[in-house]
């Protein structure tokens, strides 16, 4: 997957150096690098690079509101963001704009390899330090084993950004039979009944449905 083409961006010329010299060395495409928000949103508008690595705090333009801005104009780069900061609320923002991966920078050497080729096949990558920070819950052999083979199915469809409509139309099964199967897995998730709550937590997990 290394053929892959990618911009990487990043306000600090050490850190950004350092990770185009890395990913060079270790045989990456890297087509284009930037030193702030504006350059990095201009290079993915023009290049339209498989996979764009941000700082998430840049001038100009943060990583989350390039994001927006992608998925606004329906651009099709797999967005990789890099922080220093811990904030759960930014977390949940980056999972809400479907942001195909999120690692920290003091593990960023030692992930963006992993990161890189799980986001080239087309799944998020959201590391597991962030994870721990957070305290995300981790999904336990219990937890895996309460849910059905078709609450599984629902939740790997949920993960991918599907509706309760496509997920009903794509399962051969009623809308509302999506809703019950749904509201069956928050209570055995003991997850919080909120609108995203659900596709948060299956990006987080999705490795363990696959």
């Amino acid at each position: 997957m290394k053929c892959q083409s990618i911009i990487i961006a990043d306000d600090h010329p050490l850190l950004l150096k350092g990770l185009n010299d890395f990913l060079l060395e270790k045989g990456y495409n890297i087509i284009e690098s930037s030193s702030n928000g504006r350059e990095a949103y201009n290079a993915i508008a023009k290049l339209n690079p498989d996979i764009a690595i941000l700082d998430i705090q840049m001038p100009y333009m943060s990583g989350l509101e390039i994001a927006k801005k992608c998925k606004t104009n329906c651009l099709d780069t797999k967005i990789v963001l890099i922080t220093l900061h811990k904030e759960k609320e930014l977390y949940q923002q980056a999972q809400d704009l479907n942001i195909f991966g999120y690692i920290l920078k003091e593990f960023a050497l030692e992930e963006i390899e992993n990161c890189i080729n799980t986001v080239s096949k087309g799944v998020p990558y959201f590391s597991p330090k962030i994870k721990e920070n957070l305290g995300v819950q981790f999904l336990d052999d219990n937890s895996l084993n309460s849910l059905t083979p078709s609450e599984k199915k629902i939740l790997k469809l949920i993960a991918k950004d599907k509706t309760n409509k496509e997920i009903a139309s794509l399962l051969f099964i009623s809308y509302r039979t999506v809703e019950k199967h749904r509201s069956n897995i928050i209570t055995k998730l003991n997850l919080e009944p909120k609108t995203n709550s659900l596709l948060i937590w299956a990006k987080a997990h999705h490795d363990k449905l696959l």
